[in-house]
C-alpha cells in the first residue's frame, strides 16, 4: 500500500521533469517520495523562488514543471510569483502543504481564498482520490493556460491511500476554431486595405502559427511586428519591424500609424504594445485575432479563436499581392529614422557612468549566440530585448512584467537553466530587484551550467526616480548606494566583476572564451541620466511636466 505523498509523487512524476521549491513540514513527505521518482527537485532559497523557477522552465521549454512550498507562510510567500504566472497565462502546478481535514490550526491562514485572490485555483487532494484530483488539476492548467494549487492537507501525508490507480489520460487542449464565416469578413477587410501590417504575440507562438504568419505576410506583401514576448517569431517576411509598442524604434512606430489596417494575432494589446493608446492611427481597422479577443476597445472586428487555424484559414482566402511592400515608399515611414547615440568616450555618460545603451551593445558582441536571456522588472528592462540578438520567444523570458514586479529575475534564471543547459542564461536584472531576490544568488550559482548575470547598477530604483523623482518628491527612498554585487557574486562560488567602463568587460568575455562553468557577475555601473524610451511613454502617460524630464539626447 501506498500513502498520500506517494501517490501525489506518482502523478507529477509522469507529468513533469523538475519541480522546484523549499522543504517544510507540509511538503517533507512529498519531497521524500519525489526523490525515489526520475523527476528532479532543484532547491530554491525562498518560496516565491520556487513559483517564479517553475514559470521561466514553462516559458523556455514549453514544458509543464511544478513549484513545491510548506503551508502557512511558505504558501503566502509564494503569491507574487503565482499572481505573475497566472497574468502571464503560465501553466504550472504549485503542490502545497494545507490545513488538516479537522480544522485550521491557529496559524494557518485561508490559503484557497489567497490563492482566488490572485485568480489561481485550488483543488484539494482527497485520501482516495489523490491521483485523480492530481490529474484533474494538471489538466486544468494545461487547458486554462493557468497556475493551479494543489492543496495537501497536514494530516493526509502519511496516510495510507491504497494501491495506486491506474493513471487517467489528461486529453490535449483542444484548438479553438474560428466560427463558421467568421474569417470571410476578415479576409474581405485585408484584400481591401492598402497598408496592411501584422502585429503577433506571444499567443501566435503558443499555437505555432509562426510559419504560417509568415507565410501571410509574404502573400498580402504586409510588414510585420511582434510584442517584446514574441520576438523573432516571424521567418523571413517582406519588412520586419521589430518589436512594435514600447520597445519599437521610430521606423516600426511610423509604419504603423500610418497603416490603414492592423491584424493582430495571438497579442493582448496591453498600454506598453500599444504605447499607451497611441500605436494605431486614427483611420486604421484593427482585427484581432486571440481566445480572449477581443482585448482592447480599440479592436474594430475581433475573431475568437487559436491563432495557428485562424491563419491558416486566411492563407486561402486573402488575395496574395504583387506590389511592392508599402512601407519602403510611405514618407513617414521612410523619413523615421532612429537618432544617432550621442558620442560618449569608453561608453561613460556625463556623469562618469556608463551609458546603458553603449554597454548593450558592447555585451550583445559578447555574449555567446546561444543565448537565453531572462529579464527581471524595472526601468533597464528595455535595453536586452533592444540591443540584443534574440534567438526566438522562448529565448527571452521577460518575468514581471504581467504583475509589475520586481526581483523574480535570479528564481527565474534557475528555471530556465534547468529548461535548457545547453544554453547560456544570460539574467539582466537591476541593483534593486537583485537585492530583493537575492537569496536566490546562490541558487543559481548551484544550479547553472554557464549563466551571466548582468546588474544595470544605477544605485537606485530607476523605475521610481524617473517617474517620481522627477516630479520633485523626495528621492531619499528610491536610492541604494553602492554595493558590491561582485563580493556577494564570489561569497556563492561565482565570479564576480565591477564594471565601471566598456573595458572592464574584457574579464567577461575572457570567462566566456575559457572553460569555466557556472555563474559571472557583472555589477555595471550605469548612469541614471538615460531614460529609456518606453519610460518616456510612461512619463507622457503620467503627464510628467516636460522641464522636469532628462533631455533624450543625455
Amino acid at each position: 500500500m501506498s500513502n498520500v505523498s506517494e501517490h501525489a509523487a506518482f502523478v507529477l512524476a509522469a507529468h513533469v521533469s523538475d519541480v522546484f521549491g523549499v522543504m517544510g513540514n507540509g511538503n517533507a513527505y512529498l519531497l521524500d517520495a519525489l526523490s525515489r521518482t526520475r523527476t528532479r527537485f532543484t532547491a530554491v532559497r525562498h518560496e516565491a523562488a520556487g513559483v517564479a523557477a517553475a514559470d521561466a522552465y514553462v516559458r523556455a521549454s514549453g514544458r509543464l514543471a511544478a513549484a513545491t512550498t510548506t503551508y502557512g507562510p511558505g504558501f503566502s510567500n509564494a503569491i507574487t510569483p503565482l499572481a505573475e504566472a497566472v497574468r502571464a497565462q503560465v501553466p504550472l502546478i504549485l503542490i502545497t502543504g494545507a490545513e488538516p481535514t479537522t480544522g485550521r490550526q491557529p496559524w494557518d491562514v485561508d490559503q484557497t481564498a489567497l490563492a482566488a485572490a490572485v485568480g489561481a485555483r485550488t483543488v484539494t487532494v482527497g485520501a482516495g482520490s489523490v491521483v485523480a484530483d492530481l490529474s484533474e488539476a494538471i489538466g486544468y492548467a494545461l487547458a486554462a493556460r493557468s497556475p493551479v494549487v494543489v492543496a495537501l492537507p497536514y494530516d493526509l501525508a502519511t496516510a495510507d491511500a491504497g494501491r495506486i490507480p491506474t493513471l487517467p489520460g489528461i486529453p490535449a487542449p483542444v484548438p479553438v476554431p474560428p466560427a463558421a464565416g467568421e474569417l470571410d469578413r476578415l479576409a474581405e477587410l485585408i484584400n481591401a486595405a492598402e497598408r496592411p501590417v501584422i502585429l503577433a504575440g506571444r499567443g501566435a507562438w503558443l499555437a505555432g502559427a509562426g510559419p504560417d504568419l509568415t507565410r501571410l505576410a509574404q502573400s498580402i506583401k504586409a510588414p510585420a511586428a511582434t510584442t517584446a514576448f514574441a520576438r523573432s517569431l516571424f521567418g523571413p517576411v517582406p519588412d520586419h519591424l521589430g518589436i512594435a509598442g514600447g520597445f519599437g524604434t521610430r521606423r516600426c512606430t511610423a509604419a504603423f500609424a500610418a497603416a490603414d489596417l492592423v491584424l493582430v494575432v495571438g497579442a493582448g494589446l496591453n498600454q506598453f504594445t500599444t504605447r499607451f493608446g497611441h500605436l494605431f492611427g486614427p483611420h486604421a481597422r484593427v482585427l484581432q485575432v486571440d481566445l480572449a479577443a477581443p482585448t482592447q476597445p480599440r479592436v474594430d472586428l475581433a475573431v475568437r479563436a487559436d491563432a495557428a487555424l485562424a491563419v491558416r484559414d486566411l492563407l486561402r482566402l486573402v488575395r496574395p499581392r504583387d506590389h511592392d511592400v508599402w512601407t519602403a515608399a510611405h514618407p513617414e515611414v521612410a523619413a523615421a529614422v532612429e537618432p544617432e547615440l550621442p558620442a560618449t568616450p569608453g561608453g561613460l555618460s556625463p556623469d562618469g557612468r556608463l551609458d546603458p545603451r553603449r554597454l548593450a551593445q558592447r555585451l550583445d558582441a559578447i555574449l555567446p549566440e546561444d543565448r537565453t536571456v531572462v529579464t527581471d522588472g524595472g526601468h533597464f528592462l528595455e535595453w536586452g530585448p533592444r540591443y540584443w540578438r534574440i534567438g526566438g520567444p522562448d529565448r527571452l523570458i521577460m518575468v514581471g512584467t504581467a504583475y509589475q514586479t520586481i526581483g523574480l529575475g535570479l528564481a527565474s534564471a534557475v528555471g530556465a537553466a534547468r529548461a535548457r543547459p545547453e544554453s547560456t542564461v544570460v539574467l539582466a536584472s537591476g541593483d534593486g530587484g537583485a537585492l530583493m531576490g537575492l537569496p536566490d544568488l546562490e541558487s543559481l550559482a548551484r544550479t547553472a551550467r554557464r549563466a551571466v548575470m548582468i546588474i544595470f547598477d544605477d544605485g537606485a530604483y530607476g523605475a521610481e526616480v524617473h517617474q517620481y523623482g522627477s516630479l520633485g518628491l523626495d528621492q531619499g527612498p528610491m536610492r541604494i548606494g553602492e554595493v558590491d554585487f561582485a563580493g556577494l557574486a564570489r561569497s556563492v562560488g561565482a565570479a564576480g566583476r565591477t564594471v565601471r567602463t566598456l573595458d572592464d568587460l574584457d574579464d567577461l568575455a575572457g570567462w566566456l572564451a575559457g572553460p569555466a562553468t557556472g555563474l559571472y557577475v557583472a555589477d555595471c555601473r550605469i548612469s541614471t541620466s538615460v531614460v529609456a524610451p518606453h519610460m518616456r511613454e510612461v512619463q507622457a502617460a503620467r503627464r510628467i511636466p516636460a522641464d522636469r524630464l532628462e533631455p533624450v539626447g543625455r
